[in-house]
């Protein structure tokens, strides 16, 4: 065990697990944890160790999300979208001053980085901008109209994206790094929802302004593709498993409890546990399948950039997300009334309303449809290990 995963733990089990039905039924932000994962300097561990960093892999970040997840999950989706920003200026930074310097402000402040990649006007298509970068003379403003921005009201730094100019194409776009001080958020809509309450996902005016060093360098299209996407799909597939392991742990729990209680008698819920449990291994293991792809990938831009790999990482999002809420939708069916009670030791309510958020929050219908539209140039492989 890696001392932060164990660190993480201890956050998980002293800390997230402890305060996560308060953040539930307040649908507040789950300070007590992000303040503890800060002290632990868990924020930037993917920051390299020219930048001050530790270096740490992206499995690292999985088995942190995985061990949050368990315990609080919106603490786990806040982690996640911290990381999958970090990851994005780890890769796309290039030589700017700016990031670099960016970079070691992130370890030493343990800054806290949201994402404003969706906007009104757009369908939802975060490869499009109606907003733009109105730059003068190296300085830019910013104006966008987002629908959420998670924990914004907490975060250190905003991730934005903008068209590159007034005149460019909806799909010209570029990461814009927004420190808090410089951004003034106009609160639009508040965020009352099913699940993931804590991660306080409201509506907001977002402006802007600041220099041009602020901007990554890459264009979007490659960040989001390269970066954007595989991680945030490999992430998410750490914190989902969370879930669903902690719904199966419960169930079992549960299951163990009868039998005690009914000596040589089979409880009612152990087929369901028996097949749950094999659905929970099918979901580790496509996971573990897309994170070994992403390695074995990373060095190479092409591959990152090409269509087999966005289809791959698509594939995994949709397939783990369903599958948590099947297991814990089999969970609460084995706890039975003490699986659907709020003051059970065996309660499953805030895993399953927070499960279903991950085929809502970012939809399924529109990754399968992209999947769609990407099939129709996809080559046949035809080797079978490949």
């Amino acid at each position: 065990m890696t001392p932060w995963l164990a660190a993480a733990r201890a956050v998980g089990s002293e800390i997230a697990g402890r305060y996560a039905d308060d953040v539930d039924s307040r649908a507040r932000f789950p300070a007590e944890s992000l303040a503890a994962l800060k002290e632990r300097g868990l924020l930037g561990i993917l920051v390299p160790v020219s930048a001050g960093g530790p270096a740490a892999d992206i499995a690292d970040v999985v088995a942190i999300c995985h061990e949050l997840g368990r315990h609080c999950a919106s603490t786990a989706m806040i982690y996640a979208m911290h990381q999958i920003q970090v990851a994005c200026i780890v890769r796309h930074a290039g030589t700017s001053p700016w990031q670099q310097a960016f970079m070691q402000r992130l370890v030493h402040e343990q800054l806290l980085l949201a994402s404003a990649t969706t906007e009104v006007g757009v369908g939802g298509d975060v490869r499009s901008s109606v907003c733009a970068l109105d730059e003068r003379r190296g300085k830019f403003r910013l104006t966008k109209q987002t629908p959420v921005i998670s924990y914004a009201g907490n975060c250190d730094a905003i991730l934005a994206t903008a068209r590159r100019t007034a005149q460019s194409p909806a799909s010209d776009q570029r990461l814009v790094v927004i420190p808090r001080a410089d951004a003034t958020l106009e609160l639009q809509e508040n965020w009352n929802t099913l699940g993931m309450r804590g991660t306080c996902s409201n509506g907001y005016r977002l402006l802007a302004e600041g220099e041009m060093g602020q901007v990554l360098p890459d264009a979007y299209a490659d960040i989001s593709a390269q970066t954007m996407l595989p991680m945030s799909h490999l992430v998410w597939g750490g914190l989902w498993l969370g879930i669903a392991s902690e719904a199966l742990s419960r169930a079992r729990a549960f299951v163990r409890a009868e039998a005690k209680r009914k000596p040589g008698a089979l409880p009612a819920g152990a087929g369901r546990l028996a097949q749950a449990t094999g659905e929970l291994q099918s979901m580790k293991s496509d996971l573990l399948s897309c994170l070994h792809q992403y390695e074995q990938a990373r060095a190479s831009e092409d591959v990152l950039s090409g269509i087999p790999f966005a289809v791959a990482m698509n594939n995994l999002k949709i397939l783990s997300s369903e599958k948590l809420v099947r297991i814990v939708g089999q969970a609460m069916l084995i706890c039975g009334l003490e699986g659907y009670r709020n003051d059970s030791i065996f309660s499953i309510g805030r895993l399953l309303r927070d499960a279903h958020s991950a085929v809502v929050m970012v939809s399924n219908d529109r990754i399968a449809a992209n999947n769609a539209n990407l099939g129709l140039v996809l080559r046949d492989d035809p080797e079978l290990l490949a």
